[in-house]
């Protein structure tokens, strides 16, 4: 039989398939389907300091500074004897969760802040996380900020949180730094355990006829799987953190060639809004005859087999196929060129 374990983080997973933040997480019942269908793990949704400090603000305003300038407005809202904020439902979901699986679980943190990344991180390895994943959402849009500042920041984050936790710790990246493999050298050298490759920033959307700018959320597709698997092989063996790759993983073959790159693990989300958490037992099964039918015996033997540095041509993961690729394309039947 193959062995399908693998080791993310320092943990032992029983396969590379791990749901990533999102809304399946946000209660025990919907967190508990997800092992049911055989998750090896879990990432919770992100716990965003902005949306603790909004709520504060909102409570300083209504509850404590009601009666500024108003001395008779003093009791008008009563305070509560108890408060339950954001942020408590946040750590007593995740205890409740860690409590109610058998499966490691990993909590993501948005930061906006040192002192809130490392306040937050520590609370929620004492509310019971295995691991921390740090989603460091950071759109580089001030001109004065140079790529080694937006570097730096990371670092930063990293360094002053790996002082106050000892669980480990994952930086979940963008796909815009200029020489990612130097960069995440630095990560490894600051104390990183692992990466997770890439976040997908939401594009706002222009409303044509109210000229505002909105929130637009799309899910990924399967293309975007392709920029994850070229990173991955071109990192395997370059460092010694452990590789997660997210965005676009919706069938078994994106997970297999994520895996032949040298993933760790393959974090699943897109694919389970759409198809239901069952869907990963599905993937999870497909894979399993696919090491059989290909006569590998373990995941251990396939990861990093087509990496960069064992691929049959090195140069294809670089610029060598950049004109092959242009070379090749042909236009659709009927098209005038």
């Amino acid at each position: 039989m193959v062995d399908l374990t693998t080791t993310y983080l320092g943990l032992k997973l029983a396969h590379p398939l791990v749901p990533s933040a999102s809304p399946f997480s946000k209660n025990t019942d919907t967190a508990r389907r997800l092992e049911d269908a055989g998750a090896s793990a879990l990432v919770m949704h992100s716990l965003f300091e902005e949306k603790i400090e909004a709520e504060q603000r909102q409570m300083d305003r209504f509850f404590y500074q009601q009666a500024i300038g108003y001395g008779e407005a003093d009791s008008f809202h009563p305070v509560p004897d108890q408060v339950q904020t954001y942020q408590d439902q946040y750590l007593e979901n995740l205890q409740k969760i860690k409590t109610a699986l058998h499966i490691p679980v990993i909590a993501s943190l948005n930061g906006t802040s040192i002192g809130g990344w490392v306040d937050y991180g520590k609370q929620l390895q004492q509310a019971g996380a295995d691991a921390l994943e740090l989603n460091v959402y950071h759109v580089a849009a001030n001109p004065e900020d140079s790529s080694e500042a937006v570097e730096n920041r990371y670092i930063a984050i990293l360094q002053e949180l790996k002082q106050h936790v000892t669980i480990p710790i994952t930086m979940k990246l963008s796909p815009q730094f200029s020489s990612l493999i130097h960069f995440a050298k630095r990560l490894e050298f600051a104390g990183a355990d692992g990466i997770a490759i890439f976040n997908r920033f939401y594009q706002p959307d222009i409303d044509l006829e109210s000229l505002e700018v909105l929130p637009k959320l799309e899910l990924s597709t399967t293309a975007e799987s392709l920029m994850r698997v070229r990173w991955t092989a071109l990192l395997f063996g370059k460092v010694k953190l452990s590789l997660a790759v997210t965005g676009g993983f919706h069938q078994t073959e994106d997970v297999i060639k994520a895996l032949l790159a040298g993933a760790d693990v393959v974090h699943l989300c897109s694919v389970l809004l759409k198809q239901g958490s069952a869907h990963l037992t599905v993937i999870r099964d497909e894979l399993g005859r696919w090491l059989e039918e290909h006569e590998y015996d373990s995941i251990q033997q396939l990861k990093g087999s087509v990496s960069q540095q064992h691929a049959i041509d090195p140069s294809a993961y670089e610029r060598a196929n950049y004109v092959q690729v242009l070379d090749n394309y042909s236009h659709p039947s009927g098209v005038l060129r």
